[in-house]
């Protein structure tokens, strides 16, 4: 299994060491459309461990014998300093980094898993399962909704979406989290996924974009 290690740019490596993902379900209302999901009044959360983390750069090792591996897009926050049960105005400060995640996802296991009424965690959670760009470092200042995220597939546009699309904000997103689960510095936190998600083929060249802060390419095993 590769190691992950935080990395901020023009800051170097972060200097706590990977933690859990906490992931948040059917953020955009699109996205949950498509997959014929009802839009959630209140954040759908699960959570990967610290083995799901590789590096997005690096080609990307799809499971075998599990259906299709889907891709969705998702921007990622990098926790600098605890946070539980805070107020949405207390969150920002936080965030150290900001970046990209792929939430891969074996989407016929999680059909199977959902019908049975089971959790998701063998279909979300497995090695490998959350590829991340490295962070940018956290400007308190930055609107979120001027950020848009955009994943090409062989040079098509499959997902797109704006942070400004999303169904619970960022600090709300925070703030609901860490009256669940304690944040700590090293955990990551995904915000959700646009419309567009699909399954991922041997060979095929990802570019994953946010707004003008990163651009990271890839290709799949």
């Amino acid at each position: 299994m590769p190691s992950y290690k935080h990395h901020i740019v023009n800051q170097g490596e972060f200097t706590h060491a990977p933690g859990k993902v906490v992931c948040v379900g059917r953020n955009y209302a699109e996205h949950a459309k498509e997959l014929g999901n009802a839009v959630p009044s209140s954040p759908l959360l699960f959570i990967k461990p610290a083995t799901a983390m590789v590096t997005m750069g690096e080609p990307l090792q799809l499971p075998e014998g599990f259906g299709a591996c889907h891709h969705e897009l998702e921007m990622a926050l990098l926790i600098g300093q605890p946070l539980t049960k805070a107020a949405p105005d207390e969150c920002r400060t936080a965030i150290a980094g900001i970046g990209l995640a792929l939430d891969l996802t074996l989407r016929e296991l999680q059909d199977e898993l959902k019908k049975k009424g089971h959790s998701w965690e063998r279909a979300k959670a497995f090695d490998g399962a959350c590829p991340l760009s490295e962070f940018v470092a956290f400007d308190q200042t930055l609107d979120f909704s001027s950020l848009t995220l955009r994943l090409r597939r062989n040079g098509e546009l499959q997902q797109q979406g704006n942070c400004s699309d999303m169904l619970f904000s960022v600090e709300n997103l925070l703030s609901e989290i860490s009256h669940s689960f304690t944040l700590m510095p090293g955990d990551v936190v995904l915000t959700g996924t646009p419309a567009g998600v699909g399954p991922l083929h041997s060979g095929d060249k990802l570019l994953a974009e946010l707004g003008d802060l990163l651009r990271v390419e890839t290709v799949v095993l």
